[in-house]
Order: structure tokens, then sequence, then C-alpha cells
């Protein structure tokens, strides 16, 4: 099969898109015909800093397709089953065999591109705004990074309960393009002070709930909370270490909570969460927002686009 590997971490040129035996279909796995992969802000981190664990390694957390092969341990799972899947690696191929627990069935109405794209960006945003940030109704929610698709994924659901969303992104057509999808007041982050703008939008007293994917903003974030207010800390996009000065936090009765969704899809609850959401999109509750489909072939142009032509929704490729 076809697949994009890399065999040293690095920048984009590190993907070579070659031929590799097919993988196996272990018993408590199924294999699946691939159609739509999304490139996960991890995937980026990982084909960057982290080395493979062994030569020509396929990388990618999120794909969807067809089922083509079942394990003999499996029986929710049927040969024809259309699905996306989460893993560690082996998105960035023509197959892929994933442990069956770590599949979901896509509803009729909810193409294979949205699929991919959904679990990753939408499970870990509801996760941050509602398992551990608790918003409700009529709370203020500041979103870093609104534009990226956990950010974008995060406006999208805390505007569908009802919250106050103040989304940080920047760029005239991503800012309007996010009022679009729910927020209820952008700011441009190269052009105002996000702190200044957010105590002016809210009488000084700061938002109820942060979201923030990108870590470098922590202190920033931090400041921008109300006392008793809860920060959401999910992954680290912008690089470096996790530091910041806790005492303000302290003083202000604030909580931090950190977020890696990697061990959480285990979990009955945040596995339903994903189903019930690709159930909202067949509904045509909200849309997934894809920014741009690439070739599998061309995975070392996608991998450079979707870090550094700050794309607004996610980088699809397909085999």
């Amino acid at each position: 099969m076809k697949a994009a590997v890399y065999n040293e971490a690095g920048g984009p040129d590190v993907l070579t898109y070659v031929d590799i035996p097919a993988p196996e279909c272990g018993p408590d796995d199924v294999l699946i015909a691939i159609e739509a992969i999304s490139i996960e802000g991890g995937d980026l981190i990982n084909r960057r800093l982290t080395p493979p664990a062994r030569p020509m390694s396929v990388i990618g957390y999120a794909a969807a397709g067809t089922v083509t092969a079942v394990g003999a341990n499996v029986s929710n799972r049927a040969i024809g089953d259309r699905v996306t899947s989460f893993d560690l690696a082996g998105s960035h191929a023509e197959q892929r065999s994933v442990f069956a627990g770590q599949t979901w069935r896509i509803p009729d109405g909810v193409d294979f591109s949205a699929a991919a794209a959904l679990p990753i960006s939408h499970g870990t945003a509801h996760h941050c705004l509602f398992a551990k940030g608790g918003l409700q109704p009529g709370e203020t929610v500041l979103i870093q990074a609104a534009a990226g698709g956990v950010g974008l994924a995060a406006v999208q659901l805390a505007s569908r309960i009802g919250a106050r969303v103040i989304a940080v992104a920047s760029g005239t057509e991503r800012l309007a393009r996010l009022k679009e999808l729910g927020a209820d007041h952008v700011i441009d982050r190269h052009q105002e002070e996000v702190l200044e703008v957010v105590k002016e939008l809210t009488d000084g007293d700061g938002a109820a709930l942060v979201i923030d994917p990108v870590g470098n903003t922590l202190q920033a974030s931090l400041l921008a909370l109300k006392p008793e207010g809860r920060l959401v800390f999910v992954g680290n996009a912008g690089g470096g270490e996790l530091s910041i000065d806790l005492w303000p936090a302290l003083q202000a009765n604030q909580s931090l909570h950190g977020v890696f969704m990697g061990a959480q899809f285990a979990h009955a609850d945040v596995y339903a969460t994903v189903y019930t959401m690709l159930q909202a999109v067949a509904d045509g509750e909200f849309d997934i927002v894809i920014d741009r489909v690439f070739p599998l072939a061309d995975a070392a142009a996608a991998h450079e686009y979707a870090e550094t032509g700050k794309p607004l929704g996610r980088v699809i490729m397909t085999p």
C-alpha cells in the first residue's frame, strides 16, 4: 500500500510517499480502507519533535474509511461499515489496522472528511468545555487559538448551549468566519490587547472559563479569568515549556485543568459523546469546517500548509 512515512523528526520534508506492506488485522482490530485523513496538531508536533520508533513509520492520529476485515474477537463491527478512527499512529496511509474500540460508525449523511476531523477536534473541545470547564449557558468563555481545530470546535459547541463566546485569532477573514460560526466577539491578537478587550467586554470581571490550546499564552489566559474562574489548557501548540506563575491564580481562587486526550477516548462518556456529535452533524445541527483537501501523495505540502498556512478548520488528505 501507499503511505506517507518518516525516518527522522523534522520539517514537512521528512515525509516521503512510498510503498510499504499493508498492516495485518489483529484479533481485536478492524482493518480500514482509508478514504479521508485529518491532519491533527499532534501529527505536526510528533513529526517535528518525536523521532520515529522504527524506520518507515506511518504518522497520524485520525482517519475515516470502510472496514475491510474484522478481527476474530470483534463482534460490533462488520465488513462494509463506514467508520472513523483514532490511534496514536498509522493514519497517513491507504489502510490502517486499529483497535475496534477506537472506531465509531459514521451516520448516514456524514461524509468521510467530516467524520475523520470530528473525533479529536470536537471530542477534545467538548471535554474541555463541559467535563472539565463546566461551562453553563450565559457564561462567558474565552477561546484562545479559535481558528485552530480544537478552538473552532469549542466556538461551535459553546455557542450551541448559549454561552457568550469571545474568540481570539488573527486575520480579517478568519475573524469574520468565526463570528458566522457562533462567536459573539472576536479579538485580533495581532491588532488588539486580548486582556484589555476581555476586561472591557466583561465590565472588568474577566471570563468565567478560558480554553487554551496554545500553551505559551497560559499566563495571559489566567489574567483574563474572573475570580473563581476556570482555565482548561490542552496541548502545547505554541511549543516551549509550560511554565507560569500560579500565585495570582491562588489568590483569585481560580481552577486549572490540564487535558491530554490521548488517554480519554477509552472512557465510556467521551466515546459516547463522539457518537452524539457525529449524529448532530448528520442532523444538520452544525458543520465540520474543512479548510483544504490534499492528496496523500502530497503529504509534505499538506503538513506545510497545516503548519504555516493559517487554515481555518481541518486540513484533510485523501489516498
